[in-house]
């Protein structure tokens, strides 16, 4: 389709590449696919984010020719690194960190401040200027719709102010919970900045036009801020990111996790349950390897150490995307540990689907009546545990090593096409036609 007739759409987002993480994937990948379906995406971000770390191959996957609009970010993180004394640490998401230093009173005091006077969070400060910035672009470049994605939550103000100015159309995107996100109790937020927390957050769902959300559990709790109308739109994967030449299956029993591993989803449970079968069942011990590919807290590299399993971890830091698919591809079973948080049942980790895509098999730890488990069930791509089960843990473990040892170890994955980015992308396009023919 011509550029000139197609509609327009224009995405706010924090994170874009060469940004690198999770956080990126979801509007990329829309992006990547808009145009198949009648739509020209136009993409504001921030010409200098705090990034954890960078990724330049995803830069291959914004689609020639589209239009990336950016301006400069003021980001309070100087200060807080020098109130901490961590000046040369990346800025994590949920509290993450790699090193093994006490945190002293002065990161204690940092942290509440930013819990309680960057509301909701350090973006804030490009609210405004955005604000101004957009409201000249969409006057002399109109668009159909304005999206907003989130986290950072403070990205949704700029489509509330927006649409309370100019009167677009707008459709807000979380990809995680506002109020509900698994480390806001680490914030050490204070009864008014609750409240300041909620009423945002309820003022943005109830002004959108559309909200869409990544599981059936967020819209339940969204619902209850009487919101216009509230979508599910998963996370996916995309077909073009699957290696296609033959990659080798390790020899070894390889449990791998991809991603980040913030403090909240260690499982001691899960380390112990390895330990024990270390001893129970012959040859386990050598034939096992834990893997960790991507940002993982200390606190999990301590307590996979603190039951003898350092001769069989393998923590590798950040890779690139491409690296992370190669990896889920030649694991013997992926690991997905859904955060121990009131939220539990409603995380799907956008990971989830690409292991579908690498055809191995998944153990997931987590509470078994959430979506995740849900989703599992359904799609047939492995076994589910509780956090406390451990008997039921160290069943599921033999059973895939068996079946490893005997050459058989791959799932009866069924129907997870529909979790392809493009297909997401053609529901996508249906929801914002329809806003646009309103």
């Amino acid at each position: 389709m011509e550029k000139n007739l197609r509609r327009r759409i224009l995405v706010i987002t924090y994170y874009w590449p060469p940004s690198g993480g999770v956080g990126v994937q979801r509007w990329l990948k829309f992006v990547k696919y808009l145009r198949l379906y009648g739509w020209e995406p136009v993409v504001y971000t921030p010409e200098n984010p705090e990034s954890f770390y960078d990724d330049e191959s995803l830069l291959n996957d914004i689609p020639e020719g589209v239009e990336v609009i950016k301006t400069r970010i003021w980001e309070p993180y100087k200060i807080y690194k020098r109130i901490t004394g961590t000046k040369n640490e990346k800025i994590a998401v949920g509290f993450t960190s790699s090193s093994n230093k006490k945190k002293g009173l002065l990161h204690r005091v940092a942290v509440w401040l930013r819990g309680n006077l960057l509301i909701p969070d350090p973006r804030v400060f490009w609210v405004n200027p955005s604000v101004k910035f957009l409201k000249k672009y969409l006057r002399e470049n109109p668009v159909d719709v304005v999206v907003t994605t989130g986290p950072p939550h403070s990205i949704h103000l700029i489509g509330l102010k927006l649409k309370q100015k100019m009167k677009v159309k707008w459709l807000a995107d979380f990809r995680d919970p506002w109020t509900n996100i698994d480390y806001i109790k680490d914030l050490r937020l204070s009864a008014p900045a609750m409240r300041i927390h909620r009423r945002l957050e309820s003022k943005v769902v109830k002004e959108a036009n559309r909200v869409v959300v990544v599981s059936e559990q967020m819209k339940r709790e969204f619902q209850q801020l009487a919101a216009k109308r509230i979508d599910v739109i998963t996370n996916g994967f995309d077909e073009d990111d699957t290696p296609t030449k033959l990659i080798p299956l390790d020899e070894k029993f390889s449990i791998t996790h991809v991603g980040t591993l913030t403090p909240s989803r260690n499982t001691p449970m899960l380390w112990q349950s390895l330990a024990d079968l270390c001893v129970e069942i012959d040859g386990f011990r050598n034939d096992l390897i834990i893997r960790l590919v991507g940002q993982v807290d200390i606190s999990i590299i301590e307590s996979i150490r603190s039951v003898g399993l350092d001769g069989n971890l393998e923590s590798l830091g950040q890779v690139s995307h491409a690296e992370a698919m190669m990896f889920q591809k030649k694991s013997q079973v992926l690991l997905l540990i859904v955060n121990n948080s009131p939220n539990a049942t409603g995380i799907i980790t956008g990971k989830v689907f690409e292991y579908f895509a690498s055809g191995r098999m998944v153990l997931a730890v987590g509470p078994t009546y959430g979506d995740l488990a849900s989703l599992l069930s359904e799609t047939k791509a492995g076994f589910f545990v509780d956090y406390n089960d451990k008997a039921k843990t160290k069943r599921v473990i033999t059973h895939l090593y068996n079946l490893y040892k005997e050459n058989n170890l791959r799932p009866e994955t069924k129907d997870i096409l529909r979790y392809s980015r493009k297909e997401l992308t053609r529901t996508l396009s249906n929801l914002l036609n329809e806003m646009t023919n309103e």
